[in-house]
């Protein structure tokens, strides 16, 4: 799998050598991994970066984990982002309290580290089906994430490989905004050189592709923000 491709999460935490250890083993399982040390960091990382995956420590400087949680999932662009609360906080009522601002699952300290990609793994199926080779539908659209053909109306499309990935990205996450420059790392990668005027001659060939037996352009151009589907 390219760089590109792999599922990017997001590690919130404020102590330097817990990031370091998250970092080392998300790497090491075929993962991309950003992180933060405070709420306010997180939030621009996830602005700016659009992760697949949040780990998300409670206790942060700034802004807590909890307040963290409770914007993301207030904000119709980010909602969908599956968010893991890690914390020693071992109370049910504390459990509850994650649970009930939005995170997705709760994972309690200290933990094993292979209990917690499992669990991260079962969240971001949930939330990237195509990652794990499952099929995505979008109106008369179908995408199959294991052969890497698209259907429209019935009739094989030909996408290119880039083009591809940018239909996944969006059937993955339909009606939500991606900027220029989300796209360019979640489909180029952070690490290639691509101009985001490239963003848009690719949108122009999917859209091609897309509209080669005939319908409508499912894909939204929004205007100073980005391309959506639908």
């Amino acid at each position: 799998m390219a760089a590109s491709e792999l599922p990017t999460v997001l590690v919130v935490d404020d102590e330097p050598a817990q990031r370091a250890i998250l970092t080392y083993n998300l790497e090491a399982e075929g993962f991309r991994a950003i992180s933060a040390g405070d709420g306010e960091e997180a939030l621009l990382a996830v602005s700016e970066q659009g992760p697949d995956i949040i780990l998300l420590d409670w206790m942060l400087p700034r802004l807590s984990g909890i307040e963290v949680c409770r914007q993301l999932k207030s904000r119709i662009a980010t909602r969908n982002i599956p968010v893991i609360m890690v914390s020693a906080r071992t109370e049910e009522e504390d459990r509850i309290r994650g649970l009930e601002t939005g995170a997705d699952d709760y994972v309690i300290k200290p933990y094993s580290m292979s209990e917690l990609m499992a669990r991260l793994r079962a969240n971001l199926r949930r939330a990237r089906p195509s990652s794990a080779g499952q099929t995505l539908q979008f109106e008369d659209i179908t995408l199959d994430g294991e052969t890497h053909k698209v259907h429209r109306n019935g009739k094989l499309l030909k996408l290119g490989p880039t083009e591809f990935r940018l239909l996944s990205t969006f059937m993955e996450k339909p009606g939500r905004v991606w900027s220029r420059e989300q796209l360019l790392d979640r489909v180029w990668g952070r690490d290639i050189y691509v101009d985001t005027r490239t963003v848009d001659v690719h949108i122009g060939r999917l859209r091609k592709a897309l509209m080669e037996h005939g319908g409508s352009d499912p894909v939204r151009t929004v205007r100073g923000a980005g391309y959506a589907l639908g």
